[in-house]
């Protein structure tokens, strides 16, 4: 059975079956920035603020509402759903109750995480490895460590590699990954220690990863701009250079894939872009198709095995 698709756009959220058909979009009219799953349950962010889930027979309802600071980014875990803040908040979500994790306050080297417009950082990306090691995304501020459910946390990145966003293996224990405006980071001990690699790159600058199978999938353009933005993958092990995805894409994408843009389950992969299209790809990024086109600014996108579209 082929992946269900979702797509989280600045008017709800869109379902992609696999026979190519878009269902009429759930969370009509509301902006949807961030999506996840975890099991038969679908995660979302509604206007920035409101947390919506969905299981089962694939019918939204709201879950919980974070007051104080816009969301930016969730994850499931096995004790609860951690949810990353604009100033770089984090939050957990479990036993019906949503608190601060207050462990997050005090990580070493806080003070000098910064943005270069001036605003305080914000947590961009949360990703959790099968073991359980949670990796949290500060930009700017690197990649921070977890390994007993978020009551200590290490940083593993200096802040100036500027990291958009971390993706651990979806199988693989202490493989973890970072786009990063340096390239790809690679590693293979829990982020305890980083490769960078760029070879076969047009440029370096990255804001998405993604993972399908034994392939790595990155966004890369120019930098912030968006310029000369495209998808380039290379197998997870060894160091053959990054290929450029080509048949089925255009030439160069108009604005970055942005960080949750890109999504991967199995050979199935999804992009998504702000002028409303979504690319798909059976086999892992060697071949693609343009799967939609004229939907509103997409934000975010979510491949799932067998997910409900509703």
């Amino acid at each position: 059975m082929r992946p269900q698709i979702l797509l989280g756009t600045a008017e709800g959220v869109w379902g992609l079956s696999p026979d190519g058909s878009i269902s009429p979009p759930a969370l009509a009219g509301q902006a949807v920035t961030a999506l996840t799953g975890k099991g038969t349950r679908t995660w979302a962010i509604v206007k920035g603020h409101d947390i919506w889930t969905t299981q089962h027979d694939g019918r939204w309802e709201e879950a919980l509402v974070v007051e104080g600071w816009s969301a930016t980014c969730l994850s499931p875990t096995a004790s609860g759903l951690f949810i990353g803040t604009e100033g770089a908040h984090l939050l957990k979500f479990a036993g019906g109750r949503l608190e601060p994790v207050k462990s997050f306050e005090s990580v070493e080297g806080r003070e000098t995480w910064y943005t270069p417009w001036g605003d305080p950082a914000d947590v961009r990306s949360i990703s959790v490895d099968p073991s359980g090691v949670l990796f949290v995304n500060v930009h700017v501020g690197g990649v921070v460590r977890s390994g007993d459910d978020g009551h200590t946390w290490s940083p593993m990145l200096d802040i100036e590699v500027d990291v958009h966003q971390v993706r651990a293996h979806p199988v693989r224990p202490g493989f973890v990954l970072a786009a990063a405006a340096a390239g790809l980071g690679v590693s293979r001990d829990g982020g305890h220690s980083w490769d960078f690699v760029s070879s076969g790159l047009h440029a370096r600058y990255l804001r998405a990863v993604a993972v399908s199978g034994e392939t790595v999938l990155v966004a890369v353009s120019t930098g912030p701009g968006g310029r000369r933005a495209a998808l380039y993958r290379r197998p997870v092990d060894g160091d053959a250079p990054f290929e450029r995805c080509r048949g089925g894409l255009p030439e160069w994408f108009g604005d970055n894939v942005d960080t949750g843009c890109l999504d991967a389950e199995s050979s199935t992969v999804v992009a998504g872009t702000t002028d409303g299209r979504v690319f798909t790809s059976l086999d892992g990024g060697v071949t693609w198709s343009l799967a939609a086109k004229g939907l509103p600014e997409v934000h975010c996108v979510l491949v799932r095995s067998g997910g409900q579209v509703s």
